[in-house]
This record gives C-alpha cells, structure tokens and sequence, in this order.
C-alpha cells in the first residue's frame, strides 16, 4: 500500500473511531432540547468579567450562540448579523450571548473589531458547551455551531444548528421570538 492510501486509511479510521467515542459520549449525556430549563452557569466574558447566566433568568430572554471560532468567515458574518439585528433583539427584551473556546483577550479583540455590542463567553474548556452538549460537526472536526432561544422563564423555546449559515441563526431566533410573544 502506497503512503498517501495509508495515510487516507488511517484517518478515515481515526474520524470512524472519533465519531463512534462522541456517539457514546452523546447517548450518555442529555442534549438540550425545546422545553428544557436552560443549565446555570458562569463564564468570562470579553473584558474578563465574570457573567452569570442566572442573572438575566426571570428578567429578559436570551438567545445564546455557540460558535466555532473568532475572526473566521462564517462566524464574523453570524457575529456582524446579530449585531445588525441587536436593537430589535433589546426591543424584545432579549439579550443576545455568543459562546467560543475562544480566549478573553481573543473575544475583546473580535468584539472591538466588529464593533459587537453583546456579550461574548470563553468557554475554553468546552465546560458549557459540553454542558448543552453542542455537538460537533464536520466529522467531529469543528466544534458546532447552534443557537439556543430561551424565554424569560429560563425555557429553551427554539434550538437550531447551522454550520455554513451564521446569518439564519439570527432569523431563526427572531422568528422563535416573536412566536412566542
């Protein structure tokens, strides 16, 4: 067997056995779904500042967005589209949180360069993301990219993923929104 057919093998294997490990590791832990109380938790946000969720619970909704990575094309367009819609999310008395492994001085850095006047979470440990168990994609290759809409009860009231589309997130999330006014 020549060497680029093996090395083929051998990572058509390796994604097999990954996909197989996060198959198990999904059955074992509950994803979050429409109609479940959102999990509490605390995270950094962009100037270092502790954030914790509970704080908006019983007071606003929240759409919260997992995303893989700053600066990238596809998450600068999902970015730059919430923060096009932001006045109409505040009009909805909505806050809008967006969530990455990616570090604080990274999130300072994205939020000033696009101008983002929300929230951005380092969950560098994927403690939350694991959390919601957020599924990966792209063959277990790139974390997932999904949005979670929650009333002001604390309630996932709509989830959906999209890895290519960052600008549907926002319209899916203002739809679930005005639905369930």
């Amino acid at each position: 067997m020549n060497l680029p057919i093996r090395l083929i093998s051998i990572l058509m294997i390796a994604v097999w056995i990954s996909t197989g490990f996060s198959q198990k590791k999904k059955e074992m832990s509950k994803e979050i779904k429409v109609g479940d109380q959102v999990p509490e938790f605390v995270l950094k946000d962009q100037n270092g500042e502790d954030f914790s969720i509970s704080e908006l619970i019983g007071k606003k909704s929240m759409v919260i967005y997992f995303y893989p990575k700053d600066e990238t094309k596809v998450c600068t367009v999902e970015a730059c589209s919430f923060r096009d819609s932001y006045e109409v999310f505040q009009d909805m008395n909505c806050e809008v949180i967006g969530i990455s492994n990616d570090g604080e001085s990274s999130h300072k850095s994205f939020a000033e360069n696009h101008k983002l006047p929300f929230v951005l979470l380092s969950d560098e440990k994927n403690r939350v993301r694991n959390l919601f168990n957020v599924p990966k994609d792209m063959f277990g290759l790139m974390p997932g990219r999904y949005t979670y809409v929650i009333d002001t009860t604390g309630r996932v009231i709509h989830v959906f993923n999209s890895a290519f589309n960052g600008e549907k997130h926002v319209k899916e999330s203002l739809a679930a929104l005005k639905k369930a006014q």
